[in-house]
């Protein structure tokens, strides 16, 4: 990935020497593993709402590309209601109203959000660093905030039956910070839910994704976002100046694809894609192709006196839809809606963090659903079947189902919104 940097007013505030560093954080009523979607606007709202919280994240900045970069309406939505969302569109980004599919050779639109009841009716394709930049920004506008990048989390301490905070590693340092709760909010390898011992179940999928980019041209015919071929095999993002392209394999398919060669690779490309095929001449080597092993899985329980775990370390999703970034985000303003109160006054209890997996378990449930009859059907050699799933045929043959999609895709399940924010609470403390 080309070395790219954060403008400058939307570079995050890291702890070092001329701020509070690990050794000096203390008193924390949450600590929150992972700077993700999940994890930063669960640390920005729960900062707001004046607890003193600190997000760790093991990257040293979050400039890692081929993740979840769609904005959805709902979390504009959240932009909005924080005052933030004219700022938050001067970010590079591309507006899709709708989302296209093509089907016996003819586009046809999944999902439309243009009747949505937000302010903005579109999902917005964003790289996800500018998205956690700003979020990183605007949090360190509260004093109770503190961001730790570089820094890993090697375990849980426990203390009188219940978790009492985690234990950290940068480089040859390492620390504890002490908090009545963690989050993990810490992907689909969460190290706080391994070392939580919470129990898994996985559904599995049967495919991965390899994602890669391409140049894109003015005379390009594809819209914004488009998944191309009789078996929607391929996804096409427009970032501006190039597509990011992800291609669904066979599970565990990686290794003989690359044993067939790139020529064959390319060809197979080029035979979905609705860009001319000499475009995908510019893939000359395996190291701009990048693995993304697909799980779908979810927690039995998502917390334990003192834990909890919100987004993919809750419930790893499929990248079909792009759902998993807006449950993600939805999660983390439940939880800031929910538990904020109860740190702040120092009364957290087990009650508290139940109420978090009651509120967001219905759309976490119907949301892995949703997937599940999105997927194409296998052949018993694994591979995948030429016609697309029988959901999205039922979307091509009754337009009027597409809005619907706008709405479960766009907004979600079970949408969330900022709770108020009394006068001068975040000033509090």
């Amino acid at each position: 990935m080309p070395e790219e940097t954060a403008p400058e007013e939307t570079a995050p505030r890291l702890a070092g020497p001329d701020q509070k560093g690990p050794a000096q954080i203390q008193d924390q009523d949450c600590v929150i593993a992972g700077a993700g979607p999940a994890g930063m606007m669960a640390g920005l709202l729960l900062a707001r709402a004046g607890c003193r919280v600190t997000v760790i994240e093991k990257h040293p900045d979050f400039l890692h590309d081929f993740r979840g970069d769609t904005i959805h309406p709902s979390t504009l939505q959240l932009m909005a209601d924080l005052g933030w969302l004219d700022e938050f569109l001067t970010l590079p980004h591309q507006k899709a109203p709708d989302l296209h599919a093509e089907i016996a050779g003819r586009q046809v639109t999944i999902a439309d959000f243009r009747r949505l009841k937000t302010e903005c009716r579109y999902i917005a394709f964003m790289p996800q660093w500018d998205f956690l930049n700003f979020l990183a920004a605007k949090a360190a506008a509260f004093p109770g905030f503190t961001l730790l990048m570089g820094h890993s989390v090697t375990g849980l301490l426990r203390e009188g039956g219940r978790v009492s905070g985690l234990s950290w590693q940068s480089g040859a340092e390492s620390g504890e910070i002490r908090a009545p709760l963690v989050i993990g909010a810490d992907g689909r390898h969460s190290v706080i839910r391994r070392e939580a011992g919470f129990t898994v179940t996985d559904f599995g999928s049967p495919v991965d994704v390899v994602w890669l980019r391409l140049s894109r041209r003015q005379d390009d015919p594809a819209p914004a976002m488009s998944h191309a071929g009789p078996g929607q095999g391929l996804v096409l993002i427009d970032r501006g100046d190039y597509w990011q392209c992800g291609y669904v394999i066979r599970k565990g398919s990686f290794e003989d694809l690359k044993a067939a060669g790139l020529p064959a690779f390319r060809t197979s490309l080029a035979a979905l894609a609705p860009i001319p095929a000499a475009r995908f001449d510019e893939i000359t080597a395996w190291e701009q192709i990048h693995l993304l092993s697909i799980r779908m899985d979810r927690l039995t329980r998502w917390w334990a006196p003192g834990v909890l775990c919100i987004g993919d370390a809750a419930h790893a999703m499929s990248p079909v839809g792009g759902f998993g970034v807006n449950l993600a985000i939805q999660d983390a303003v439940a939880a800031a809606n929910i538990l904020a109160a109860p740190l702040r006054e120092g009364r957290l209890s087990p009650r508290d963090l139940a109420r978090v997996e009651a509120r967001r378990l219905f759309p976490t449930r119907a949301t892995q659903g949703l997937q599940k009859m999105m997927r194409r059907k296998r052949k018993p050699d694994g591979q995948a079947a030429k016609r697309p799933p029988g959901f999205i045929r039922l979307i091509a043959r009754w337009p009027v189902l597409s809005r619907l999609m706008g709405r479960l895709i766009g907004i979600g399940f079970r949408p969330e919104r900022v709770a108020p924010l009394k006068r001068g609470l975040a000033d509090e403390r």
